[in-house]
């Protein structure tokens, strides 16, 4: 796959720099899980160091080869994809100082922990400074960075290559009028519910979690390379092609919250461990970008997890484990399952109303950044937005403004590959319906192989070989297109 000698060299000298990264990973999958609290303090010092030392390796000893690759012809695509992804390292580095990089990787670690205590207490203002500091940091980011037409443009190529505030700007006028529309058409019929009983039903975590186990085994996620544990905000870390963690939470109520997070999060692992093994260790051993991730983990969750036919494979699962199962059908499951209602709280959002939560925070970021608003501002806008776009309003901080780690993790400019996500997936369906056969009866047949071999053949393998939008017309034929979202909420929702 690498043939260039310099390319050669490079990868020689970028694998410490995998490590340092690999070692990173584990420290953050550890904050999230098994960490103690009293050892916040420690943990951010030690990432945001390992940061810095990442950050010199770059310049130093990696960037020289990288500027003498760049333009060289004669590259194969691998090859190219190396280039490409570490200038882009290279480069954002060169333009950002390093006390800047310092400070957010020292927030990194301490934000989400003071984050956790505001939201469990309910209090914005605790977590204000912390917001206020990041935001300012981001802003100062994306003017290093340069951009076209907005600020935020700098932002959103960090987690998307390429992708631009026009561009989200006409996903939304597109998808925002056409979701509320087939919303209102739902909620005046009868099929699917706003409320069911089994959302108040309680379960025993030891239950669920054999559950969890179980529709993983049926999914195929292999235990020798991977973990299901526990933490407050299901999530995946990928370690390398081999150790992929994820985790769920558990509530003991409401299973599916539970059951989908699992779902979701193996879409996620099913991509890092179908990379090509021969990219291990290397630049491009990784996703292609966050929006294609989402589209994993999307696809698994939703078109696979919500449909009919999955309701069929895992009644038998759920009434061994669950007990209180048995005395629902198989279409009661299923309308469970797909319960449609505007909400408070994006994880816990259908996908019918979830992008307008994704709507409302890509508007919120883009006036920060912009300096339209302040932080102190986000709280009264949050729930303007809400009552704008989904017709409820938070009655608390914990309901709004502190809902989400993200910010905390300074991730502004990643909320729109979220929606990104939903949208290659359901464009992903279509192509894969053309190609393979309806994918319900793929479902209920339970060959979920065909599912996984198809998608590492098509997007898995490659990594990020090629950029994000050149792999999406690869695979499917043609660029996003919001038309085939909106085609498949009105199948699913509106044709019965």
């Amino acid at each position: 796959m690498f043939e260039n000698k310099l390319v050669l060299e490079l990868l020689e000298r970028y694998r410490v720099l995998w490590a340092l990264g690999h070692a990173s990973s584990l420290m953050g999958w550890d904050s999230e899980t098994y960490m103690p609290r009293g050892g916040v303090e420690e943990r951010s010092v030690a990432l945001a160091e390992l940061s810095l030392l990442s950050r010199r390796l770059l310049l130093e000893n990696i960037a020289p080869l990288v500027d003498k690759l760049v333009g060289v012809e004669g590259l194969n695509d691998f090859e190219r994809g190396v280039v490409r992804v570490l200038w882009r390292d290279v480069e954002r580095l060169r333009r950002i100082p390093e006390g800047i990089q310092y400070e957010l990787a020292k927030l990194r670690g301490e934000a989400p922990v003071v984050w956790r205590e505001a939201r469990e207490r309910d209090d914005f203002e605790k977590f204000k400074p912390y917001l206020s500091r990041i935001v300012e940091l981001k802003r100062q980011v994306a003017e290093l960075l340069g951009y076209d037409e907005h600020p935020y443009d700098a932002l959103l190529d960090y987690y998307e290559e390429g992708l631009r505030d026009r561009d989200v700007r006409a996903i939304f006028s597109k998808l925002t009028p056409s979701v509320k529309r087939i919303l209102e058409r739902i909620l005046s019929g009868d099929l699917y519910p706003r409320e069911h009983a089994l959302e108040s039903v309680r379960y025993r975590r030891e239950d669920m979690e054999a559950v969890n186990r179980e529709v993983l085994d049926i999914l195929g996620f292999p235990w020798d390379k991977g973990r299901l544990d526990v933490s407050a905000h299901p999530f995946t870390v990928g370690l390398g092609v081999s150790d992929v963690r994820i985790t769920t939470r558990y509530e003991g109520v409401d299973f599916r919250r539970s059951l989908f997070a699992v779902i979701h999060e193996f879409g996620h692992a099913l991509y890092d461990l179908q990379v090509d093994e021969r990219l291990k260790m290397t630049p491009i051993a990784r996703g292609a970008s966050l929006g294609v991730h989402e589209s994993q983990s999307r696809f698994w969750e939703n078109v696979i997890g919500r449909s009919l036919e999955f309701a069929e494979v895992l009644k038998s699962t759920l009434d061994k484990h669950l007990g209180f199962t048995r005395g629902y059908s198989v279409e009661e499951l299923y309308r469970y399952f797909n319960i449609v209602r505007p909400s408070l709280i994006r994880v816990d959002a259908d996908e019918v109303t979830y992008n307008l939560h994704i709507h409302l925070r890509y508007e919120l970021e883009r006036m920060l950044i912009a300096g339209e608003v302040k932080v102190s501002d986000l709280p009264e806008l949050w729930n303007q937005y809400m009552e704008e776009l989904l017709g409820v309003k938070p009655k608390s901080f914990r309901e709004g403004v502190l809902q989400d780690i993200h910010w905390s993790l300074t991730s502004i400019g990643y909320f729109p590959t979220y929606t990104i996500g939903n949208l290659i997936a359901a464009q992903l369906k279509a192509v894969m319906e053309r190609e393979v056969g309806k994918l319900g009866d793929v479902v209920r047949e339970m060959k979920f192989n065909v599912v996984r071999e198809y998608l590492r053949e098509k997007i898995h393998r490659w990594g990020a070989t090629y950029p994000p939008r050149e792999l999406i017309v690869r695979a499917l034929g043609e660029p996003i297109n919001p038309e085939y979202f909106i085609k498949y909420l009105e199948d699913k929702y509106l044709r019965v």
